[in-house]
């Protein structure tokens, strides 16, 4: 189970590394009429169920600690927020995809790098109780990954639209 497990927590990186690095290619593959970063937001959802059943395949649950309250908490409040001030086009890629999505500098941006992939960290710590530490460590990873992956943002590789 420990094998399956890994898999599944790493499972989402190579989709999003893809897309980043060739966001034409997915813009091609949804096609005309179809919203690029929609289709990723649908794809992303089910790639997250399997990295939570992932989890829950390792986890032995027990009433949380009190660090997991402000952990979970201020996590979640992180990417809502992002979620809030971008919308689904911003936080799936649509820069990538060819839209135009304004820089936005209210908080978190601007105090917080990379807001939506520490709230996302500091959710995963919250469950140090429940999970064993190399799951939490191998999704941590792939979301270093991506941050260092996306910190390289080239203009000039970004997808044209087929609207």
């Amino acid at each position: 189970m420990g094998l399956l497990a890994a898999i599944g927590v790493l499972l989402p990186f190579p989709f999003y590394w893809w897309l980043w690095t060739n966001p034409q290619s997915w813009v091609n593959l949804c096609g005309r009429g179809r919203d690029p970063s929609t289709v990723m937001a649908r794809v992303s959802h089910v790639l997250k169920a399997a990295q939570l059943l992932s989890l829950f395949s390792v986890a032995s649950l027990s009433w949380p600690p009190l660090y997991f309250w402000p952990l979970m908490a201020f996590g979640q409040f992180l990417n809502f927020r992002v979620y809030q001030l971008l919308g689904e086009a911003g936080t799936y890629y649509g820069v990538r995809f060819g839209k135009n999505i304004p820089w936005v500098t209210e908080f978190p941006f601007g105090v917080i790098r990379d807001p939506q992939y520490v709230g996302s960290i500091m959710s995963l710590l919250a469950c140090l109780s429940w999970v064993p530490f190399q799951y939490i460590l191998l999704w941590s990873l792939g979301y270093v990954f991506m941050m260092f992956v996306e910190s390289k943002e080239d203009p000039s590789a970004r997808a044209k639209s087929l609207s």
